[in-house]
């Protein structure tokens, strides 16, 4: 057992070296170029702002998040349920209307909500995979954007809307806007999964091409040095 592990680790490192190289990606979604949002707030000073969305497993939603800038911090998750059914193995069964998702704290001053929403539907995931993402598949992988406001609300389902206009995915867009009623923390071990295990390999192959995305296709929004949900280590 000990040898079958050590060989996975290899190929993980292996398949990673590959495409931080190549820049080609494994089995993470393809990146889609897409127009920024027509409706979004201007960027201003002020207090911190939150969003919350699910796309796909979250170690991936966060890891892309945590290497954008402008981002203060991002928690895995769990929203769309009540808290009395806000844990892994409860959630997994599909049952609860909890999705995998991710909080998000932002600097308005930096990154305008739109342009949040423009990775999420650019770089972290595929909006028109009905719940699922990739290989995982259930109600708890869905495209799921829960807004905390009014304008939150009308910025999502205008881009929605504008993105659906000009036909930049071949298929429909089937991502929900729900409001949030309640975003949970996941368990501790998920929380900077992707930082702390860069060899896995569901990572490598999923999750570490999203992050060569997030490089090339916003360049300047991208930063080197990611943000933790934990602190340094």
């Amino acid at each position: 057992m000990k040898r079958w592990m050590s060989l996975v680790a290899s190929v993980a490192l292996l398949v990673a070296a590959y495409v931080v190289i190549t820049g080609v990606a494994g089995g993470g979604e393809q990146a889609v170029v897409i127009p920024p949002p027509a409706l979004d707030n201007p960027k201003a000073a002020g207090p911190l702002q939150t969003a919350v969305v699910a796309g796909g497993c979250f170690w991936g939603v966060q890891g892309v998040y945590q290497h954008v800038r402008g981002v203060r911090k991002v928690l895995s998750g769990y929203a769309g349920g009540t808290k009395a059914t806000a844990d892994y193995e409860t959630v997994s069964r599909g049952t609860t209307g909890h999705a995998e998702s991710v909080e998000i704290v932002f600097d308005p001053k930096e990154l305008s909500y739109g342009e949040v929403l423009q990775v999420y539907f650019s770089v972290v995931h595929d909006p028109t995979q009905l719940n699922r993402q990739g290989p995982d598949t259930g109600t708890q992988y869905r495209s799921n954007i829960f807004y905390a406001d009014e304008s939150q609300k009308s910025i999502a389902q205008a881009y929605i809307a504008q993105l659906a206009k000009t036909r930049v995915f071949d298929r429909e867009i089937v991502t929900r806007v729900d409001p949030l009623k309640g975003f949970y923390p996941a368990e501790d071990y998920h929380q900077d999964f992707l930082i702390n295990n860069p060899t896995y390999p569901y990572i490598v192959y999923h999750d570490l091409p999203k992050i060569e995305n997030l490089k090339k296709v916003f360049p300047g929004r991208y930063q080197e040095q990611p943000v933790l949900a934990k602190g340094a280590r």
